[in-house]
């Protein structure tokens, strides 16, 4: 018997490890985690959600805030389950009259509430600990209907706190809403939105191997 042979009959027995993770082991040099679920907790108090419009003479800039919201996230695959949570009828710009058009009008805030973001994958490697560049893929929910997008965001991993920037456009008036230009002011059909995100970690292979007592 060869001595890879040995060592892998060796450690299936001693381990009671599959064979052909056993093989992997001694070929690799280590068995490959199956999975590393980390959960991700939006705090509402320190994330902001900024957009801008263009104007005729001007930009509005207003801002809409965030609800609790989760996401799950497996490192190695790339894959995340969840949503961010935005309050609709949050969204302010500083001026009462253009505000109460905004969402009478144009969000209908009354009739549809939530805006949020459900992700599904990312594409690009996140660092358990520093800062990733990648895209996010998944569905941007507004106005009752339901958008697939990709955006790019930079994201920042701490031991036990996250960040993420993240920077899209949303074509508003093509996904049904109205575009409340008139005679004398015109705007643009679309809305530049800034989503800027501060949570808490929670790795849940770590939970698992170190339980609270």
């Amino acid at each position: 018997m060869k001595i890879t042979e040995m060592k892998i009959t060796e450690m299936k027995i001693r381990t009671g490890l599959p064979l052909c993770v056993a093989v992997l082991a001694v070929v690799g040099g280590s068995v490959p985690a199956l999975g590393q679920q980390t959960e991700l907790r939006l705090d509402p108090a320190k994330s902001t959600v900024k957009f801008s419009l263009e104007a005729a003479l001007h930009t509005v800039h207003g801002t809409f805030q965030p609800k609790p919201s989760t996401l799950q996230v497996d490192l190695s695959s790339g894959q995340v389950s969840g949503a961010i949570f935005v309050d609709s009828k949050s969204g302010v710009t500083g001026n009462g009259v253009r505000d109460r058009k905004m969402h009478k009008d144009v969000l209908e805030s009354d009739r549809y509430p939530d805006i949020s973001f459900h992700p599904d994958r990312v594409s690009g490697a996140i660092a358990r600990l520093g800062k990733s560049s990648v895209t996010v893929h998944g569905t941007f929910h507004i106005y009752g209907g339901d958008h697939e997008i990709t955006v790019p965001a930079l994201v920042e991993m701490t031991e036990n706190s996250w960040k993420a920037a993240v920077h899209f456009t949303i074509p508003y008036a093509m996904w049904g809403m109205q575009n409340p230009s008139n005679l004398f002011l015109r705007v643009s059909d679309s809305v530049e939105i800034d989503l800027d995100a501060v949570g808490t970690v929670v790795d849940h292979d770590s939970a698992s191997r170190h339980p609270s007592q």
